[in-house]
């Protein structure tokens, strides 16, 4: 079992990158392989985090909250990722961090890159938020460090629900592409 947690802050060492942590430490505990991606925009880095989502199980997309949406380094490098990527039915989770507020904005826009995919999403108790200025700051939201725990758990044990039940995958259709102007 894998999962990649994708950094769209432009600070590597942040607060989204606390986090991040935070799951990495619970996936560490159940014995699930993850690696936190740092996005840039290094075409090399796309092709790169291209093969980590085609591989993983699990895919977490994250960013700190810019204007109430995610960075545009976050928005630039996921358009890219999710265009590129078969990740059809892969379990996936966003993560916002933020000051004080936009994230439940950030968050709706993050998610919708797992519903236009055909992914699983899933959840936390709360909105897969934490706040705080600094890193240190958000060491210091414990309702925020628990929602990403609380993720983490809820992730492993989709995946690991998916992998146990062995299914094939859903039937797929040839895409059908239509606009309103006739």
């Amino acid at each position: 079992m894998k999962v990649v947690l994708f950094n769209g802050s432009p600070h590597e060492k942040g607060c989204t990158n606390r986090a991040l942590e935070e799951m990495v430490s619970v996936f560490d505990k159940l014995g699930v392989e993850s690696e936190i991606f740092h996005c840039s925009f290094d075409r090399d880095d796309i092709a790169k985090a291209v093969a980590l989502a085609e591989e993983a199980d699990g895919i977490v997309l994250s960013s700190p909250v810019y204007y109430a949406s995610a960075t545009g380094l976050a928005s630039c490098f996921f358009d890219e990722l999710f265009s590129k990527a078969s990740v059809r039915m892969k379990v996936g989770a966003a993560v916002t961090s933020c000051r004080r507020g936009g994230a439940s904005a950030t968050f709706d826009q993050l998610n919708k890159y797992f519903t236009i995919s055909e992914m699983i999403t899933v959840g936390s108790d709360y909105w897969n938020q934490v706040h705080g200025n600094t890193p240190e700051e958000v060491a210091k939201d414990e309702e925020g460090l628990q929602t990403m725990r609380i993720l983490a758990r809820n992730m492993v044990y989709v995946i690991a629900s998916i992998k146990k039940a062995g299914l094939p995958l859903p039937e797929t259709e040839k895409r059908i592409k239509t606009n309103f102007i006739r």
